[in-house]
């Protein structure tokens, strides 16, 4: 892969995740989290013609959804999937909660302790978090914040905003 073509890549994963938020977010609040491949729409549109008036041919990536993961142990459903050389990257969509950074660091250590004292906190914020990868490592995340009735919420595009679950998503393509 080429500089040019990888930078290219990344580009295409940034649009595909926003395109992946914006899918996810026509469907509103409160959703399962959800796992999509990123497939090269040119190698899609070869092996599946009949999709040509479905999708953008400009688009370097096209997310296909995949099912529904288990909000309960996400490391462990994440570490029991692997990809076929066809898909070129994937992405993961979930609901999360957002703390001051303050309200963060006084968390209690055990992980359903924490999970609930982060849910009951005043200062809390609902959040949908995208985080994608591609095969060659690059990574991409994107935050919505929750807003109140019908506004859209404030979007935080970073990639170091989820980087243990970039790396878990990465681990999909080692095995």
């Amino acid at each position: 892969m080429s500089p040019d073509n990888t930078q290219d890549m990344a580009g295409a994963l940034r649009v595909a995740t926003r395109e992946i938020e914006e899918f996810v977010g026509a469907a509103g609040w409160d959703q399962p989290t959800q796992v999509f491949a990123l497939v090269p729409t040119s190698e899609l549109l070869a092996a599946e013609p009949n999709l040509a008036d479905q999708l953008d041919p400009e688009s370097a990536l096209t997310p296909i959804a995949q099912e529904s993961l288990p909000a309960d142990d996400l490391a462990e459903a994440l570490a029991r999937i692997s990809w076929p050389e066809q898909v070129a990257g994937c992405a993961i969509v979930q609901e999360i909660v957002v703390l001051p950074p303050e309200a963060e660091a006084a968390l209690p250590t055990d992980g359903e302790q924490a999970r609930q004292a982060a849910a009951d906190h005043p200062e809390r914020r609902e959040a949908r978090l995208v985080a994608a990868v591609l095969r060659d490592g690059a990574g991409a995340c994107l935050m919505r914040l929750r807003a109140e009735g019908d506004e859209a919420g404030e979007v935080v595009e970073d990639a170091g905003l989820a980087p243990n679950l970039l790396n878990a998503l990465r681990e999909t393509f080692t095995v």
